[in-house]
């Protein structure tokens, strides 16, 4: 009866499968509603639009499903760096400039490029009332957390230690994601550097499960029914799946990017700082193992990130994959299905084998 867990219950899901949110355009209204439409929960990454957008965004995403969904924001965090001053623009233009020559681009300007509010980002999700608020990068003010009571809305959390588990509860989270360090995309650790908490999921899932009494969904390394199963049999009361649904052509993915998961390349990931500036996983490419080199010269979240994004629609254009983010988790290689229903079918059908429906 691996379907009917707590999870599934509070979010009135067929099964206990969230789609894993992904910022700066890789999540979609698409892929979201597909996978809200089959009965798990979709989730969408706005922490990189401003209010009006995120308004938007819920609306056409209720227009093309009314089942529960998530919009996920990243909260504030000490290490952002939004201005580079002369001497730090000059160095990092100095590691980028043979990358925009090479793709015929003009360097980005020194001045700093807007950033949406964090506050104003809240007050828009808040109106929007998504059956539920996710969130990396720390726990929410109390204040945002009970007006999510009042107003209906279930948190979700990401923990990446027991001690950062163990503070989402404290703070009154509804569930939380427990994030193997195997996971695509960024390590949104916040209580200590992201580099001290690599756990793998075989090890975090049954500590936190042990250590928290809120539900648990496990996250990293789930790419089938195979992950699903291992995962509920460690405790989790769900799982939370990103690199397979980044991989389906509903995904706000660049279809190189989604080659590129099917490819050989895929088995081969690394964590870095080169990509956006904080600690995340993805392939390993000619970007990532060139400014790796350079990565204590490298500017913080998301000055790097904008620096690397500047070089994407020319990479794009130019069919170079060597020259792009390319976020990927190290479970990329099981990926078989490109499009969101098959791999939901896929997920279902593999798990009632191995735990029964």
């Amino acid at each position: 009866m691996w379907r009917d867990t707590q999870v599934s219950r509070r979010l009135q899901l067929a099964a206990p499968i969230i789609q894993g949110p992904f910022g700066s355009g890789l999540s979609s209204v698409a892929l979201t509603a597909a996978v809200s439409e089959a009965g798990g929960l979709g989730s969408f990454g706005v922490h990189h639009l401003d209010g009006a957008a995120i308004l938007q965004t819920a609306a056409a995403i209720r227009a093309r499903t009314a089942r529960p969904f998530a919009l996920n924001l990243w909260l504030p965090h000490p290490s952002e760096q939004h201005d580079l001053d002369g001497a730090e623009y000059a160095a990092t233009l100095a590691l980028f400039r043979p990358y925009f020559a090479e793709l015929g681009l003009e360097p980005p300007p020194r001045a700093a490029a807007p950033w949406p509010s964090y506050e104003e980002q809240l007050e828009a999700v808040l109106q929007a009332r998504p059956a539920v608020f996710s969130f990396v990068y720390g726990v929410p003010s109390a204040e945002a957390l009970e007006r999510c009571r009042r107003l209906g809305i279930l948190t979700l959390g990401t923990a990446t230690t027991v001690a950062e588990a163990q503070a989402l509860e404290a703070a009154g989270v509804d569930m939380l994601v427990a994030s193997g360090c195997e996971a695509g995309g960024h390590r949104v650790a916040f209580l200590r550097p992201p580099e001290d908490g690599l756990i793998g999921g075989l090890a975090l899932i049954p500590q936190v499960v042990d250590a928290v009494r809120i539900p648990v969904i496990a996250a990293g390394g789930i790419a089938d029914g195979r992950g699903i199963a291992a995962a509920l049999c460690l405790g989790a009361q769900g799982v939370q799946i990103g690199t397979a649904f980044l991989a389906c052509r509903e995904s706000g993915a660049s279809e190189l990017h989604r080659q590129a998961l099917f490819t050989p390349q895929a088995a081969d990931t690394a964590l870095t700082r080169a990509f956006s500036g904080r600690l995340a996983r993805g392939l390993r490419n000619r970007l990532l193992e060139e400014l790796a080199a350079h990565q204590a010269r490298l500017p913080g979240y998301p000055v790097q990130g904008q620096f690397a994004a500047a070089l994407k629609p020319a990479a794009l254009a130019q069919g170079r994959d060597d020259l792009l983010a390319l976020w990927c988790g190290q479970a990329a290689a099981l990926l078989e299905q490109r499009d969101a229903a098959s791999l939901w079918h896929s997920l279902l059908a593999q798990t009632d084998r191995l735990l029964g429906r």
